[in-house]
């Protein structure tokens, strides 16, 4: 970590590396960015074909399923949960957030401009919120959860997925590398 400009991640966003200090909500939206710019990344350069290309068997995880999973994390924690807005996933109205993983018949286009809306959503809210103490009713918890838990799972969400997206990247091409 640093203070270094950052890697170009193919979506028109660099990714910058979080600075070494800093207030709490500073050092939680420069992870949580650095996270979702990782996954960008991994991503960049890669053909819709090579996108979905699935893990090994027999699960079915491919890079384009990560980036539609994590458009739904974004668009539920921030808001569905946070801003309290009634809207369904983006590609289940069910609710079932598997779907978001068959990247089958998706592509890069789709997947990435619904990631990056949910991320332009996920940021203002969090910058408009008063503070991270500002809470929102988590349904599949049955608990009132901040604005504080929501930024740190995420960027669980995040580190886990993108250690997926390591593996996935370099079966595809070789590339190795955060």
């Amino acid at each position: 970590m640093g203070t270094g400009t950052g890697t170009g991640t193919g979506t028109g966003e660099e990714r910058v590396a979080p600075p070494l200090t800093g207030g709490e909500r500073e050092m939680l939206r420069a992870f949580l960015d650095f996270h979702r710019g990782t996954l960008a990344m991994k991503c960049a350069g890669l053909t819709d074909e090579q996108l979905r290309l699935r893990s090994s068997p027999p699960s079915t995880l491919t890079l384009l399923g990560l980036v539609r999973h994590m458009a739904e994390v974004e668009r539920t924690w921030f808001r569905r949960v946070i801003d309290g807005e009634d809207i369904p996933l983006v590609w289940s109205a069910e609710g079932d957030f598997q779907a978001a993983y068959d990247a089958s018949g998706a592509d890069r286009a789709e997947a990435f401009a619904a990631w990056e809306a949910e991320v332009a959503h996920a940021r203002r809210i969090e910058r408009e919120a008063e503070s991270l103490d500002v809470t929102g009713y988590q349904p599949r918890w049955k608990a009132e959860v901040s604005l504080r838990l929501v930024m740190l799972h995420l960027i669980h969400e995040y580190a886990r997925h993108n250690g997926h997206a390591d593996f996935l990247r370099e079966a595809i091409d070789g590339e190795v590398g955060a």
